[in-house]
């Protein structure tokens, strides 16, 4: 190799073998969980290449046994900001640093960023998991053997594997439901949530199950989980729907643009319109009107999810394959009428 020629690096090492940098990174650590045609692989790579490997330098890159990788889908929003806060705050009141990833919902920065920290030699991975091709990020870990967990979303049946754990959102919406029922509405819409997505239905579920034992005919109008579609859905509730006088929202994004929307309007939230939102973030007690909410305790679910992550690397006390944790049902001013 010329002295003026860049030397080659695992990651151009995995783009001619075709592999991701994680495994590369497998092979050369002598890992018995790469197949054999792929360690075959990445090793013909490797010699076409001239590539040489620093075992003191990635020594040194891996010896981190104390480091826990969090893989956020959305930090932008309050409900996922409040729960990795809480949980890496828990983490390092036990000695535990977090390196934390925002993946911004795109399964594939999801998948490298897993890569990157499996290479850097974290302990353990909690993943709020971007929804799309997961197979990619998760077969990783598996390969890797590194304890991780779903944590608010599970998207890899494989919960033998990857436990999960997340709020009882099921008995959160059923809760919201009935509040509204016993405070006389009539006629309930669910907005918001994309359509096909395991925690829309899971939210959804609860809405319907009660809707369903009242023989009341349910309305649902999916979308985007956001302020501006909430926003949006004032107008079209109040003008294609007049008849409904209640909302639960998939979450307190939608339910506090719906109240910017009905303001926008001149429609009077709390006794026109009953609104329910869903996480109970921080920001709904202070909004005019102060908005009910499905209270998921984050900041008390995210400590409980180090407090698991630490057993099981500490004594080896495996998570159960699923776990809910208890919601409770916050009434204030947009469901209650009273201002």
């Amino acid at each position: 190799m010329a002295n003026n020629e860049r030397r080659p690096t695992i990651v151009d090492v995995a783009r001619k073998a075709g592999v991701s940098k994680s495994t590369v990174s497998l092979v050369l650590q002598n890992s018995p969980l790469v197949k054999e045609a792929t360690r075959e692989q990445v090793r013909a790579a490797m010699n076409d290449m001239g590539y040489v490997y620093n075992r003191a330098a990635a020594k040194l890159r891996n010896a981190n046994p104390d480091l826990i990788g969090l893989v956020i889908n959305d930090l932008r929003n309050p409900f996922f900001s409040e729960f990795a806060t809480s949980l890496q705050m828990a983490l390092s009141s036990r000695g535990y640093a977090a390196v934390i990833a925002n993946t911004d919902e795109n399964s594939k920065l999801q998948t490298d960023m897993v890569g990157a920290m499996i290479e850097h030699g974290v302990a353990a991975l909690i993943i709020s998991p971007a929804y799309g091709d997961d197979a990619a990020t998760f077969d990783a870990i598996e390969r890797a053997g590194i304890p991780a967990m779903q944590v608010l979303r599970n998207v890899d049946p494989r919960t033998d594997l990857f436990p999960f754990a997340a709020p009882d959102y099921v008995s959160g919406s059923r809760a919201a439901t009935e509040h509204l029922l016993a405070g006389g509405a009539k006629r309930i819409a669910f907005v918001g949530g994309l359509d096909g997505r395991g925690v829309t239905r899971e939210r959804l579920s609860g809405y319907l199950d009660i809707l369903k034992g009242r023989g009341i005919e349910p309305l649902v109008l999916t979308g985007s989980a956001s302020r501006t579609f909430g926003r949006q859905m004032a107008g079209i509730l109040a003008n294609e729907h007049p008849d409904v006088d209640a909302v639960v929202c998939f979450n307190d994004q939608v339910a506090l643009g719906l109240l910017s929307g009905c303001a926008e309007i001149g429609r009077t939230v709390g006794s026109d319109l009953k609104i329910v939102g869903f996480d109970d973030i921080e920001e709904v007690a202070h909004s005019w009107p102060a908005l009910s909410s499905v209270h998921c305790d984050i900041a008390g679910f995210g400590r409980s999810i180090a407090e698991t992550v630490v057993a099981w690397l500490e004594v080896g006390t495996v998570p159960p394959r699923e776990h809910r944790a208890d919601v409770s049902l916050v009434v204030r001013q947009s469901s209650s009428g009273k201002h």
